[in-house]
């Protein structure tokens, strides 16, 4: 094993250092860092990372990352874990998705060293900590107010993506076209294979979600050789996998009553929500285009006429992807309590 830099640091094999990695100051001239933790094992393995925060209002992942390095789990480690709690803490400060020259950091990768603070950061994350890894996990949750299902987006196509997808071991895997300026465009540039982690909403700790995100990522860390496999407790749990996704949007604007939630097996031509004016007069009923399952939905009730309200994902057997989210919830009671703060 080689030993590593990152930020002129060098970590040598069974070595775990923090780093600060160091970003734009603020206007009042504040000092600002990517935090950085690295452990090293003392064993030839890959070389993962796991980022949060690249929306500064995605919260869970935080907390995913804190427990996942309090894990007893990844003691004893095969190659390097690279994990980054907050990539975008400009965003995180304001408690906002984007950073201070109001761009999306996930729509400005690969960045440049010269432009925008969107392009630092995203140069500095890419080069500093992408270009470094083999394999990557990014964690990310719904927009404000919309939560989404535990679910894996990744390009399902490559084998060994699909197998990190797959030992993640959520029922829900959405194979998700790349988008220009993505870190995962970005990653798949430099070669490195990363699945996206969905769970959550926006600003919200949701413990269902942080569980199986830390469970998620202990299993793949298995899948890949960085842990010792072990036999999985509980149920088996099926994967199923959605080519196609879609949003079931607002038909008027007004208070809704919301019928269908999350994980929830719908039909086509079912009702998802009733649309009702200021004195409860029902103005419309919004429904499901095809049958499928919840995978993301809208939590406030006041809509706007075309607002997305539920995110669709068409599966052959929709009815087992509900019963297999069932068998998910009964394994995370199983496993042992996680940390509470």
């Amino acid at each position: 094993m080689q030993v590593l830099e990152i930020g002129g640091v060098k970590i040598k094999p069974g070595e775990t250092k923090r780093i600060e990695l160091p970003m734009p100051p603020l206007y009042t001239d504040t000092r600002m860092s990517m935090p950085v933790h690295v452990q090293r094992g003392k064993r030839d393995g890959p070389t993962m990372f796991v980022s949060a925060a690249v929306h500064g209002d995605e919260l869970n992942g935080i907390e995913i990352v804190n427990r996942l390095l309090k894990s007893k789990s990844i003691k004893f480690l095969r190659g390097t874990l690279i994990a980054v709690p907050i990539v975008n803490g400009y965003g995180v400060l304001s408690q906002s998705r984007y950073l201070p020259d109001r761009r999306d950091l996930n729509r400005s990768f690969p960045g440049s060293p010269k432009g925008s603070i969107a392009g630092r950061l995203a140069h500095l994350f890419l080069n500093e900590i992408v270009s470094k890894c083999d394999i990557g996990i990014d964690l990310h949750t719904g927009a404000i107010h919309r939560s989404n299902l535990p679910q894996i987006r990744a390009n399902l196509d490559d084998a060994e993506t699909f197998a990190m997808a797959e030992s993640f071991g959520l029922p829900v895997l959405l194979n998700a076209d790349i988008r220009p300026g993505t870190l995962r465009q970005a990653a798949e540039n430099l070669g490195v294979k990363m699945i996206l982690y969905e769970a959550g909403e926006a600003l919200r700790y949701d413990e269902y979600s942080i569980r199986a995100g830390v469970k998620g990522i202990i299993n793949v860390m298995r899948e890949v050789g960085m842990l010792n496999k072990r036999q999985r407790k509980g149920h088996k749990i099926s994967k199923f996998v959605a080519r196609q996704s879609g949003w079931v949007r607002a038909t008027e604007s007004g208070f809704v009553s919301h019928i269908a939630q999350l994980g929830d097996h719908v039909n086509k031509g079912g009702v998802l929500a009733i649309i009702a004016d200021p004195y409860g007069t029902e103005l419309s009923r919004v429904l499901c285009p095809e049958e499928g399952v919840v995978i993301g939905k809208q939590n406030i009730p006041l809509t706007q006429e075309g607002e997305a309200m539920y995110h669709i994902a068409y599966f052959r057997k929709p009815d087992s992807v509900a019963e297999h989210l069932e068998l998910l919830q009964d394994n995370l009671v199983l496993d042992e309590p996680s940390i509470v703060y």
